[in-house]
């Protein structure tokens, strides 16, 4: 049975770091909204010269554009045995296309990762990152380091985690994304894990709840069938 998971939680919750734990155990590729995004831009598909021409004006992406790009993407081999969607669905009506999109395959898994505003606000503001390589410092490293340890160049606070703008982000999450929580929540596939640990201990969590998830399908198919 392929893994098709969505992992969903607000800023800082540590969706990224989870989603490339598990994409390296399980060997399915972990897909990111941005990064396809702009490989669609770069591959220059008719989705992504749409896409850059409303990103080139400052505007969001549509739902039906990326919903578009997804589509696309998940169409690939190396999602035969599954895929980590990290930043999709971000609305209720993605949420609807991409049960869509998945209409007679294998079933959607759903992971919710929940951390105190207050944690966040301290995990994101105590956050550095490397301005070259990108390499990520957060608050569990200790004291951030200036220079980075990868490539050498400086490593600074990130515009967006200032904490005034952690606090926006929150809101704007809780506004948009938060309902999805409604959506997904009575699922037998859905969870949702305490995500205020060790990134170690979270991870447990997220594999327990994985084989969880997939042993009551796996009941459910032997029943019916």
């Amino acid at each position: 049975m392929a893994l098709n998971l969505v992992m969903f939680g607000p800023p800082g919750a540590g969706k990224g770091t989870q989603a490339s734990r598990l994409e390296q155990s399980r060997g399915i590729p972990q897909i990111s909204t941005g990064d396809i995004l702009r490989e669609a831009v770069h591959a220059g598909s008719e989705l992504g010269r749409q896409a850059k021409m409303i990103m080139d004006k400052g505007e969001l992406v549509s739902d039906e554009l990326i919903v578009g790009i997804i589509r696309e993407r998940l169409r690939r081999d190396d999602v035969e045995q599954g895929f980590i969607l990290d930043g999709f669905p971000r609305t209720v009506a993605q949420a609807v296309a991409l049960d869509e999109i998945l209409t007679g395959g294998d079933p959607l898994v759903i992971i919710e990762l929940n951390v105190p505003d207050s944690s966040l606000v301290l995990r994101l503001s105590s956050r550095r990152v490397c301005g070259q390589c990108g390499a990520t410092y957060g608050s569990s490293d200790g004291e951030p380091p200036s220079i980075c340890a990868n490539c050498g160049a400086d490593v600074v606070l990130r515009s967006d985690d200032q904490k005034e703008v952690v606090l926006e982000r929150l809101r704007v999450y809780q506004e948009q994304t938060q309902p999805l929580v409604a959506f997904y929540q009575d699922r037998v596939t859905f969870r949702s894990i305490d995500g205020n640990q060790s990134p170690d201990t979270v991870q447990t969590a997220i594999v327990a709840a994985l084989d969880s998830v997939l042993a009551v399908v796996r009941e459910e198919r032997l029943s019916v069938g």
